[in-house]
């Protein structure tokens, strides 16, 4: 089997909010909470894969991504929040809106700057989440420079998720992008692509990269007429400027399963060849599943599998980054699907 890397850090369990808002309705337990890496961490013990720690990342590192505003509202907005009286889990109740004449400022009140980066009500923040941020960001620069030192394939289990979170926003539990930081961080060497197969469209990924001619940002998902971010992923979205053509969007109907899925997967790897990167970096989520509680397509074990021979037919030095993925009890599972595809796990027991 190739050479796998698998990186961790378990600072991601200090992002672990009572609840959520999603769609009006608090959800308490979050789907998004630490017990989702746990359930990939056992299947991957179970398969005798090790794991290694990651290294700190720099902090210039995710202000190539991110604005520096948002990274100081990500470390010191949650103590200022709480000491101007906000409640333990911190979440906005008012938005800014494009639609104000200039667009709006900031407040100088704590309480308002969370409406100010944050697009949603689905994102709460605790006191361990800009730790936890951090530490994605650290597995995800990890498993990049791992490549850059020869490794084929590297896996980062990386929480929160990130693709949501773009260059000066935050939301659909997505804090930092450690994905679009690993791409950043990957094009110093040459042309990137990012293949983005969570259910939703990482719309943070492709607004980071929209004008980038040398970073191309592949993503297939669930059409947004029916699911998050709504706003984000349609087919005509192509980039911009000297990026123009270095985004493609694939949004599929609602209930798509593998025959659908995988004819766009093939079309997604053409676009990918036709790019010619040197590396890839796969934000890696597991909420395409049938049994997934917040997703609304229906990839089979199977279909991941393929996923996981495509990914390798590509045949580019490669970083996996976990981004979604909810049904607790088919995460080991369908983790080991994707890596067997790839040729680095053994196959689990088929689908029953």
């Amino acid at each position: 089997m190739p050479n796998l890397v698998i990186v961790t850090d378990p600072a991601h369990r200090g992002h672990d909010p009572a609840y959520e808002l999603n769609a009006g309705r608090l959800v308490s337990p979050r789907h998004e909470r630490p017990a989702r890496l746990d359930a990939i961490e056992a299947a991957l013990t179970a398969a005798g894969l090790p794991r290694r720690g990651a290294m700190p990342a720099d902090e210039a590192t995710i202000t190539a991504v991110h604005d520096a505003g948002l990274l100081a509202f990500l470390r010191d907005g949650y103590d200022a929040w709480r000491a101007a009286g906000g409640p333990e889990v911190m979440l906005p109740d008012t938005f800014r809106s494009p639609r104000w004449a200039g667009g709006g400022r900031p407040s100088a009140s704590p309480l308002a700057a969370p409406g100010w980066w944050c697009v949603d009500t689905a994102t709460p923040i605790v006191a361990g989440s800009y730790a936890a941020a951090r530490a994605a960001v650290d597995v995800a620069v990890t498993a990049a420079e791992l490549l850059t030192d020869g490794t084929p394939i590297t896996y980062g289990l990386t929480r929160p998720p990130g693709h949501h979170a773009g260059p000066d926003y935050l939301g659909g539990f997505c804090l930092l992008n450690h994905a679009a930081v690993a791409a950043r961080e990957l094009s110093r060497f040459g042309r990137v692509a990012v293949l983005d197969v969570d259910v939703h469209h990482g719309n943070g990924t492709q607004d980071v990269f929209w004008r980038d001619p040398d970073v191309l940002y592949v993503s297939l998902h669930a059409h947004p007429d029916h699911l998050f971010p709504f706003f984000s992923g349609f087919a005509e979205e192509r980039g911009e400027g000297p990026g123009r053509g270095t985004t493609c969007n694939l949004p599929l109907a609602a209930g798509t399963s593998d025959e659908g899925y995988l004819d766009a997967l093939r079309i997604a790897a053409e676009v990918v060849e036709d790019f010619d990167p040197t590396a890839l970096v796969v934000s890696l989520g597991l909420d395409a599943a049938d049994a997934d509680p917040i997703g609304s397509l229906a990839l089979t074990g199977d279909g991941f599998e393929h996923l996981g021979r495509t990914i390798a037919a590509l045949d580019r030095p490669t970083v996996l980054l976990q981004e979604g993925g909810y049904a607790l009890e088919r995460l080991g599972e369908l983790t080991l699907r994707v890596l067997s595809g790839l040729g680095t796990a053994p196959s689990p027991p088929p689908d029953t």
